[in-house]
């Protein structure tokens, strides 16, 4: 088996994690429920809007495409979609929480508030008020 290089360490490959999958972890040991959550918040971002990136910030993960509009994140008994540019956003549905100048959220306690809240709709957007903001 080869070694990987890993910031100035060499590791085993099954060794090497990535930011992400840290915090992934992190997320699972605390609340089996949010970490279901949470990825399916990211499986549906990629089946929605497609050419979405992620990196690990603010303490969840933020989502790109290509500018940064939103991301997950896990708290201890609720995992929020935040949007980057939520307050531009025609919140005809309701769901939107928050009093920010620009940032809204949306609060997911179960698996099926992703469907029941329409998440997919407010990924769309969200990202359309980011390219928007311009």
């Amino acid at each position: 088996m080869k070694w990987v290089l890993v910031n100035h360490a060499y590791f085993f490959p099954s060794m090497v994690t990535t930011p992400i999958q840290r915090l992934l972890e992190d997320i699972r040991l605390l609340s089996a429920t949010n970490f279901e959550i949470v990825q399916a918040v990211r499986a549906l971002a990629r089946e929605v809007l497609g050419d979405v990136s992620e990196e690990v910030k603010y303490g969840g993960i933020v989502f790109s495409s290509p500018r940064a509009f939103g991301g997950v994140f896990a708290y201890k008994e609720h995992v929020t979609l935040e949007l980057s540019r939520g307050a531009d956003i025609d919140d005809a549905l309701g769901w939107l929480e928050g009093a920010g100048k620009k940032r809204r959220h949306i609060k997911l306690t179960s698996l099926a508030q992703i469907a029941e809240k329409r998440l997919a709709e407010y990924l769309v957007l969200g990202r359309q008020a980011t390219e928007k903001s311009d």
